[in-house]
């Protein structure tokens, strides 16, 4: 498939290729739809196995901040970027520098933000070229790591599943398996464990797995073995599309609820796939909209306390997808999808509302 032809796949507007010598910037940024306002929406920074790949993923995620802002109740459309390098290797102030003039190229079409692979020191240099950047330092007005109101968001949706599942959203004794113990996998496994969950992990990064086994005194198990776990929630926090035609005949779980991006590989097949099978799909875009909530906040006034409470709410979103995927007899994803596309869909349709010259009528002085 061409270029062209992936982008209108998606009904994205605009995908913009970012290149410069000096500092080696090669990225992606991609704009899918600005019906509710500016894309927001994180920059990754991953070693990409070729630019195709690369241009696949931040369509994808892009795509999913669109929903993800719509089921959130933000005025924001859905934007994503993708820096092609190693995060452990390749980072420089010139590098972001240089990204960060990309995006004030945009002229605010595009507000970026960190992801993985990137950091909240990353965004500062971004800031130096632009002011179209969230997740910045306290220090200077931001809200700094958005993670732990990932982690939160995630945590809380987990309850609702269970509350769905099981009839209480306690979370005590409950065996979960989580994959991926970046910021999000480690903040969301602590909060398991406070609540008695019984919790395994597993990373690609052995030294992620021991910091985290020796904090929280988890049970860790290989990457292959994750997906088999006799466990009632399964959490993927890592990359996505670890939902497939490999993984789910192993999975012997009740749930799937995590914080990772594009978790079915195919939307159109294992959300079905899922369903058929007695698993609840907690749809990833909705339920870790906690890092896209804490960020926007940041563009009103940053306020902690209002951001934890929105994270908060996606108890009560995941709840009205289940209703509705329930009353239709569709998948979870396919219902939030419905829910996301009805509010943009309204919003747009008032948004081509003429607001032209009016007459204002005092009311108190009428004869």
């Amino acid at each position: 498939m061409g270029v062209f032809a992936d982008i209108e796949k998606r009904d994205h507007e605009q995908v913009v290729f970012c290149s410069d010598k000096e500092s080696g910037l090669r990225a992606i940024i991609s704009i899918h739809d600005t019906t509710l306002g500016p894309s927001l929406g994180g920059c990754r920074m991953w070693n990409y196995a070729s630019e195709e790949e690369a241009l696949r993923d931040v369509l994808r995620l892009s795509r999913g901040m669109t929903y993800k802002a719509s089921i959130a109740g933000l005025n924001l459309g859905g934007g994503k970027a993708v820096i092609i390098g190693n995060s452990k290797t390749d980072k420089n102030e010139l590098l972001f520098r240089s990204y960060g003039r990309f995006i004030e190229g945009l002229g605010g079409r595009y507000i970026t933000a960190e992801d993985v692979g990137t950091s909240v020191k990353d965004m500062e240099w971004v800031r130096m070229e632009t002011k179209y950047v969230t997740g910045i330092a306290q220090a200077h007005g931001g809200s700094g790591d958005p993670s732990p109101v990932t982690g939160l968001g995630v945590f809380t949706g987990m309850k609702a599943c269970a509350k769905r599942v099981y009839g209480s959203d306690s979370l005590s004794g409950k065996q979960v398996s989580v994959q991926g113990l970046g910021h999000v996998g480690h903040n969301l496994v602590e909060r398991l464990v406070k609540d008695g969950a019984e919790v395994y992990v597993t990373d690609i990064d052995d030294e992620k797995i021991s910091a985290v086994v020796d904090e929280f005194g988890v049970e860790a198990v290989s990457t292959e073995e994750i997906y088999g776990l006799d466990v009632d929630i399964f959490s993927p926090c890592a990359l996505g599309a670890i939902i497939n035609d490999d993984t789910i005949p192993q999975l012997k779980c009740d749930i799937v609820a995590g914080g990772a991006n594009n978790q079915l590989e195919d939307e159109s097949k294992h959300g079905h796939v899922l369903k058929d099978n007695g698993i609840l799909y907690a749809p990833d875009y909705a339920i870790n909209a906690g890092g896209l909530i804490n960020v926007s906040n940041e563009l009103e006034g940053y306020n902690r306390e209002r951001a934890l409470r929105q994270a908060e709410g996606i108890y009560d979103i995941l709840m009205d997808i289940f209703d509705r995927a329930e009353q239709e007899d569709i998948p979870t994803h396919y219902a939030s999808n419905r829910v996301a596309e009805d509010r943009i869909n309204n919003i747009g349709r008032i948004k081509n509302i003429y607001v032209g010259h009016q007459t204002t009528v005092n009311l108190d002085n009428r004869r």
